[in-house]
């Protein structure tokens, strides 16, 4: 699979200097874990399951999470797992046949014994899975899921990941944060080989003081929830080796009735009658607010975003791809002759590039250009939207 791949090699020609990168669920996992991009969750009761996933992945989307947890009533447990265990049986029978790509599955679950009883109940479809999400991890509630994701891939002899999500009140709450995520950054870097990335939960986060964000307000703008966000960055996101993939928060909101705001989209990158088009649809459809929320999660230190709607997936992945000027100041940073340090100027002219304190973001940068690719000079997010939406 590869991001873009829906997209027709002569656009993706004309869009990209350096195009996105073939993967596959067996690539490493450094590599997986920049590749999530916008993973879009599904309840696992959606009765036609197997066909959503097949139509998602032939139009973008890289890695789907099948939820046995919030998005299904508790009454709906144990008919959720019997489907799921059927429609990974009819995925088996569908990705044998030509021009099957599927995305990155991943199943959420409520408890640990959830873990190797489906992937025993799974039987040879489980080689389809790529993993679990744990719900409301800590170091205590956490380890057991942990050992069975362990037990598991003992059991069926498949490599199986873990995608914790940090959404409990103790990590929320001042007085317990700091201990909560020492706590969490234990347990997970004694299974580092296993935790493919690490999900804010900031819906639950906002539960526990009664608040809800508008279309016109960011995770950002909240400050309690920035707050938690500033401190999981700084714990447990880490460019020094210790340090794991942190993926943004979701995005609520698919269309707007009212605005109280002016939109958050500048007119100026919008240039001719198709262009402005699309700036009236990403504005009708709140996309204005999520392009934000997307640039904020990126300058915060998060890579990929939980998505719940399909049309969120293309601005996710739009902003994910590495710019010509970003590109060329990573590969200048990180020239051999560079290695003892030093300051230059930009092949742009418009910025400083010190060496030692910019390497760790020039890497970053580098793995993301691999994965989402690198857009020609000429060519911004507008043009990536537009290409990916068939305008």
């Amino acid at each position: 699979m590869r991001h873009f791949g829906h997209i027709a090699p002569a656009v993706r020609k004309r869009l990209f200097y350096r195009e996105p990168g073939e993967f596959t669920q067996d690539s490493p996992a450094r590599l997986l874990s920049a590749a999530l991009g916008a993973t879009l969750y599904s309840p696992a009761t959606r009765p036609r399951l197997a066909d959503d996933v097949v139509k998602q992945g032939g139009r973008g989307v890289v890695s789907m999470v099948l939820c046995l947890e919030d998005s299904i009533s508790d009454a709906d447990v144990i008919a959720g797992e019997e489907n799921l265990v059927r429609q990974f049986a009819e995925l088996a029978d569908l990705a044998a046949g030509p021009g099957a790509d599927l995305p990155l599955l991943f199943i959420r679950v409520r408890v640990p014994e959830q873990i190797p009883d489906l992937a025993r109940r799974l039987g040879p479809a489980v080689r389809l899975l790529s993993g679990f999400v744990l719900p409301k991890f800590t170091a205590e509630s956490g380890l057991p899921f942990l050992e069975a994701l362990t037990t598991a891939e003992a059991e069926t002899g498949h490599r199986l990941f873990a995608m914790p999500v940090l959404e409990s009140p103790e990590l929320l709450y001042r007085e317990s944060r700091v201990e909560t995520l020492e706590g969490i950054f234990r347990a997970v870097d004694k299974y580092r080989d296993r935790v493919l990335a690490l999900r804010l939960g900031v819906t639950d986060f906002c539960s526990s003081y009664g608040l809800r964000r508008g279309p016109d307000i960011t995770a950002y703008d909240i400050q309690v929830v920035a707050s938690v966000i500033s401190d999981v960055v700084n714990m447990l996101g880490r460019a020094d080796g210790t340090g794991f993939t942190v993926t943004g928060p979701v995005w609520e909101y698919f269309r707007v009735q009212e605005r109280m705001f002016k939109p958050l989209l500048r007119q100026s990158p919008f240039h001719g009658v198709q262009a402005v088009a699309l700036r009236e649809k990403l504005i009708e459809h709140a996309m204005d607010g999520l392009l934000r929320e997307i640039s904020l999660d990126r300058a915060n230190g998060l890579l990929g975003k939980t998505v719940i709607h399909p049309s969120h997936v293309l601005p996710v992945h739009a902003l994910s791809v590495v710019s010509h000027e970003e590109y060329s100041d990573a590969q200048d940073i990180l020239r051999p002759e560079r290695d003892g340090g030093g300051v230059l100027r930009s092949a742009y002219t418009n910025k400083m590039n010190e060496v030692k304190p910019h390497r760790a973001w020039a890497e970053r940068t580098l793995l993301r250009a691999e994965v989402f690719g690198v857009a020609n000079e000429d060519t911004g997010f507008v043009e990536l939207l537009a290409a990916g939406l068939g305008d």
